[in-house]
Protein backbone atom coordinates (compact mmCIF):
# COMPACT_ATOMS: atom_id res chain seq x y z
CA UNK A 1 0.00 0.00 0.00
CA UNK A 2 1.39 3.39 -1.00
CA UNK A 3 1.03 6.62 0.92
CA UNK A 4 -1.61 7.73 -1.59
CA UNK A 5 -3.70 4.61 -0.88
CA UNK A 6 -3.59 5.52 2.81
CA UNK A 7 -4.65 9.12 2.16
CA UNK A 8 -7.47 7.90 -0.08
CA UNK A 9 -8.93 5.27 2.24
CA UNK A 10 -8.46 6.93 5.63
CA UNK A 11 -11.61 9.07 5.10
CA UNK A 12 -13.62 5.92 4.29
CA UNK A 13 -12.28 4.21 7.42
CA UNK A 14 -13.08 7.35 9.41
CA UNK A 15 -16.61 7.41 8.01
CA UNK A 16 -17.20 3.79 9.07
CA UNK A 17 -15.78 4.45 12.54
CA UNK A 18 -18.08 7.42 12.99
CA UNK A 19 -21.17 5.61 11.70
CA UNK A 20 -20.70 2.80 14.24
CA UNK A 21 -19.91 5.13 17.14
CA UNK A 22 -22.63 4.86 19.82
CA UNK A 23 -24.92 7.84 20.21
CA UNK A 24 -25.05 9.80 23.44
CA UNK A 25 -22.00 12.05 23.47
CA UNK A 26 -22.84 15.05 21.28
CA UNK A 27 -19.25 16.32 21.29
CA UNK A 28 -17.62 13.05 20.24
CA UNK A 29 -18.58 13.15 16.51
CA UNK A 30 -17.09 16.57 15.87
CA UNK A 31 -14.00 15.73 17.91
CA UNK A 32 -13.56 12.53 15.89
CA UNK A 33 -14.13 14.37 12.60
CA UNK A 34 -11.55 17.01 13.49
CA UNK A 35 -8.99 14.41 14.61
CA UNK A 36 -9.52 12.23 11.52
CA UNK A 37 -9.42 15.14 9.05
CA UNK A 38 -6.31 16.64 10.67
CA UNK A 39 -4.58 13.25 10.58
CA UNK A 40 -5.39 12.88 6.87
CA UNK A 41 -4.09 16.39 6.17
CA UNK A 42 -0.81 15.77 8.00
CA UNK A 43 -0.29 12.44 6.22
CA UNK A 44 -1.14 14.00 2.84
CA UNK A 45 1.73 16.46 3.27
CA UNK A 46 4.04 13.48 2.82
CA UNK A 47 2.89 13.35 -0.81
CA UNK A 48 4.60 16.66 -1.56
CA UNK A 49 8.18 15.40 -1.19
CA UNK A 50 8.63 13.67 -4.58
CA UNK A 51 7.38 16.80 -6.35
CA UNK A 52 9.81 19.20 -4.69
CA UNK A 53 13.15 20.14 -6.25
CA UNK A 54 14.43 21.94 -9.28
CA UNK A 55 12.98 19.50 -11.84
CA UNK A 56 9.40 18.29 -12.13
CA UNK A 57 9.24 14.46 -12.21
CA UNK A 58 7.70 12.99 -15.34
CA UNK A 59 4.65 10.77 -15.20
CA UNK A 60 2.74 9.83 -12.08
CA UNK A 61 3.94 9.26 -8.52
CA UNK A 62 2.53 6.90 -5.84
CA UNK A 63 0.98 4.69 -8.52
CA UNK A 64 -1.10 1.65 -7.58
CA UNK A 65 -2.41 -0.46 -10.46
CA UNK A 66 -4.38 -3.58 -9.55
CA UNK A 67 -7.24 -5.53 -11.08
CA UNK A 68 -10.64 -4.59 -9.63
CA UNK A 69 -13.24 -6.06 -12.00
CA UNK A 70 -12.11 -8.63 -14.55
CA UNK A 71 -14.94 -8.26 -17.07
CA UNK A 72 -15.13 -5.55 -18.22
CA UNK A 73 -11.48 -4.88 -17.29
CA UNK A 74 -11.80 -2.12 -14.68
CA UNK A 75 -8.71 -1.49 -12.61
CA UNK A 76 -7.97 0.17 -9.31
CA UNK A 77 -5.43 2.50 -10.86
CA UNK A 78 -4.50 5.67 -8.99
CA UNK A 79 -1.60 8.10 -9.03
CA UNK A 80 -0.58 11.73 -8.66
CA UNK A 81 0.88 14.27 -11.02
CA UNK A 82 1.92 17.83 -10.21
CA UNK A 83 -1.62 19.17 -10.67
CA UNK A 84 -3.68 16.54 -8.87
CA UNK A 85 -1.24 16.65 -5.94
CA UNK A 86 -2.30 20.17 -5.00
CA UNK A 87 -5.99 19.41 -5.48
CA UNK A 88 -5.60 16.55 -2.98
CA UNK A 89 -3.73 18.81 -0.53
CA UNK A 90 -6.42 21.48 -0.94
CA UNK A 91 -9.13 18.91 -0.18
CA UNK A 92 -7.39 17.56 2.92
CA UNK A 93 -6.82 21.15 4.13
CA UNK A 94 -10.39 22.34 3.58
CA UNK A 95 -11.99 19.36 5.34
CA UNK A 96 -10.77 20.17 8.88
CA UNK A 97 -11.55 23.83 8.20
CA UNK A 98 -15.11 22.79 7.29
CA UNK A 99 -15.34 20.81 10.53
CA UNK A 100 -14.26 23.85 12.54
CA UNK A 101 -16.60 26.22 10.68
CA UNK A 102 -19.58 23.98 11.44
CA UNK A 103 -18.49 23.35 15.06
CA UNK A 104 -21.25 25.42 16.72
CA UNK A 105 -23.66 25.55 13.80
CA UNK A 106 -24.65 21.88 13.60
CA UNK A 107 -26.80 21.15 16.64
CA UNK A 108 -28.69 18.00 15.59
CA UNK A 109 -27.67 14.60 14.18
CA UNK A 110 -24.04 15.58 14.53
CA UNK A 111 -22.73 12.06 14.08
CA UNK A 112 -24.34 11.71 10.65
CA UNK A 113 -23.34 15.22 9.55
CA UNK A 114 -19.65 14.79 10.29
CA UNK A 115 -19.64 11.24 8.96
CA UNK A 116 -20.99 12.47 5.61
CA UNK A 117 -18.46 15.31 5.60
CA UNK A 118 -15.61 12.80 5.96
CA UNK A 119 -17.19 10.56 3.30
CA UNK A 120 -17.31 13.54 0.95
CA UNK A 121 -13.55 13.91 1.39
CA UNK A 122 -13.11 10.28 0.29
CA UNK A 123 -15.04 10.91 -2.93
CA UNK A 124 -13.19 14.13 -3.71
CA UNK A 125 -9.73 12.63 -3.25
CA UNK A 126 -10.76 9.65 -5.40
CA UNK A 127 -11.77 11.93 -8.27
CA UNK A 128 -8.38 13.65 -8.27
CA UNK A 129 -6.24 10.50 -8.16
CA UNK A 130 -8.11 8.08 -10.47
CA UNK A 131 -6.22 6.93 -13.56
CA UNK A 132 -8.96 4.56 -14.70
CA UNK A 133 -11.89 6.40 -16.27
CA UNK A 134 -14.52 4.06 -14.86
CA UNK A 135 -12.99 4.40 -11.38
CA UNK A 136 -13.07 8.16 -11.90
CA UNK A 137 -16.75 7.90 -12.76
CA UNK A 138 -17.45 5.88 -9.60
CA UNK A 139 -15.83 8.54 -7.40
CA UNK A 140 -17.46 11.33 -9.43
CA UNK A 141 -20.90 9.92 -8.58
CA UNK A 142 -19.99 8.74 -5.08
CA UNK A 143 -19.30 12.28 -3.88
CA UNK A 144 -22.84 13.29 -4.88
CA UNK A 145 -24.34 11.04 -2.19
CA UNK A 146 -22.96 12.79 0.92
CA UNK A 147 -23.60 16.18 -0.72
CA UNK A 148 -27.25 15.22 -1.24
CA UNK A 149 -27.72 14.37 2.44
CA UNK A 150 -25.69 17.33 3.73
CA UNK A 151 -27.97 19.71 1.82
CA UNK A 152 -31.23 17.79 2.28
CA UNK A 153 -30.97 17.21 6.06
CA UNK A 154 -28.97 20.13 7.45
CA UNK A 155 -29.92 22.86 4.98
CA UNK A 156 -32.42 25.67 5.29
CA UNK A 157 -36.15 25.88 4.55
CA UNK A 158 -36.05 24.74 0.89
CA UNK A 159 -33.31 22.17 1.48
CA UNK A 160 -35.19 19.15 0.07
CA UNK A 161 -36.02 20.96 -3.18
CA UNK A 162 -32.40 22.14 -3.50
CA UNK A 163 -30.99 18.67 -2.78
CA UNK A 164 -33.25 16.94 -5.32
CA UNK A 165 -32.49 19.57 -7.97
CA UNK A 166 -28.77 19.20 -7.28
CA UNK A 167 -28.82 15.41 -7.63
CA UNK A 168 -30.99 15.40 -10.78
CA UNK A 169 -28.84 17.94 -12.60
CA UNK A 170 -25.52 16.37 -11.68
CA UNK A 171 -26.69 12.82 -12.36
CA UNK A 172 -27.83 13.93 -15.83
CA UNK A 173 -24.31 15.15 -16.49
CA UNK A 174 -22.93 11.89 -15.13
CA UNK A 175 -24.93 9.87 -17.66
CA UNK A 176 -23.38 11.85 -20.52
CA UNK A 177 -19.92 11.24 -19.10
CA UNK A 178 -20.61 7.52 -18.68
CA UNK A 179 -21.69 7.23 -22.32
CA UNK A 180 -18.44 8.90 -23.43
CA UNK A 181 -16.36 6.63 -21.17
CA UNK A 182 -18.08 3.52 -22.52
CA UNK A 183 -17.61 4.83 -26.05
CA UNK A 184 -13.87 5.29 -25.52
CA UNK A 185 -13.52 1.80 -24.07
CA UNK A 186 -15.44 0.38 -27.03
CA UNK A 187 -13.22 2.27 -29.47
CA UNK A 188 -10.15 0.88 -27.70
CA UNK A 189 -11.59 -2.62 -28.18
CA UNK A 190 -12.20 -1.95 -31.87
CA UNK A 191 -8.63 -0.76 -32.41
CA UNK A 192 -6.68 -3.11 -30.15
CA UNK A 193 -9.03 -6.04 -29.52
CA UNK A 194 -9.32 -5.40 -25.77
CA UNK A 195 -11.47 -3.08 -23.68
CA UNK A 196 -9.67 -0.55 -21.50
CA UNK A 197 -10.67 2.33 -19.27
CA UNK A 198 -7.06 3.22 -18.48
CA UNK A 199 -6.47 6.92 -19.13
CA UNK A 200 -2.91 6.42 -20.33
CA UNK A 201 -3.98 3.67 -22.75
CA UNK A 202 -6.79 5.86 -24.08
CA UNK A 203 -4.32 8.72 -24.64
CA UNK A 204 -2.65 6.57 -27.29
CA UNK A 205 -5.83 6.06 -29.30
CA UNK A 206 -6.11 7.64 -32.72
CA UNK A 207 -9.70 8.92 -32.55
CA UNK A 208 -11.46 10.02 -35.75
CA UNK A 209 -12.33 13.76 -35.71
CA UNK A 210 -16.09 13.15 -35.80
CA UNK A 211 -15.89 10.87 -32.76
CA UNK A 212 -13.59 13.34 -31.03
CA UNK A 213 -16.33 15.94 -31.33
CA UNK A 214 -19.01 13.74 -29.72
CA UNK A 215 -16.73 12.50 -26.95
CA UNK A 216 -15.65 16.05 -26.20
CA UNK A 217 -19.25 17.28 -26.22
CA UNK A 218 -20.34 14.61 -23.72
CA UNK A 219 -17.47 15.35 -21.33
CA UNK A 220 -17.82 19.12 -21.77
CA UNK A 221 -21.54 19.05 -20.96
CA UNK A 222 -20.94 16.84 -17.92
CA UNK A 223 -18.31 19.24 -16.58
CA UNK A 224 -20.36 22.31 -17.52
CA UNK A 225 -23.26 21.01 -15.42
CA UNK A 226 -21.01 20.14 -12.49
CA UNK A 227 -19.02 23.40 -12.41
CA UNK A 228 -21.65 24.79 -13.37
CA UNK A 229 -21.50 27.01 -16.45
CA UNK A 230 -24.32 29.02 -18.03
CA UNK A 231 -26.97 27.89 -18.95
CA UNK A 232 -26.60 24.78 -16.76
CA UNK A 233 -26.06 26.76 -13.56
CA UNK A 234 -29.58 27.02 -12.15
CA UNK A 235 -29.12 24.22 -9.58
CA UNK A 236 -26.22 26.05 -7.93
CA UNK A 237 -27.97 29.10 -6.38
CA UNK A 238 -30.54 26.84 -4.72
CA UNK A 239 -27.97 24.33 -3.50
CA UNK A 240 -25.54 26.91 -2.13
CA UNK A 241 -28.21 29.10 -0.52
CA UNK A 242 -29.92 26.15 1.16
CA UNK A 243 -26.77 24.21 2.10
CA UNK A 244 -25.48 24.30 5.69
Amino acid sequence: MSLLDLVLFLPLIGFLLMIFTPKGNENLPRMMALAISLLIFVISLGLVGPFLGSTIPEGYQFVTDASWISSPPIRYHIGLDGLSLWLVILTTLLTPISVLVSWNYIDHRRKEFYAFLILLEFGLIGVFVSLDLFLFYVFWDAMLIPMYFLIGIWGYDRRVYAAVKFILYTMAGSVLMLLAILGLASLHQTVTGTYSFDIQALYALQIPPNLQFWFFLAFALAFAIKVPLFPFHTWLPDAHVEAP
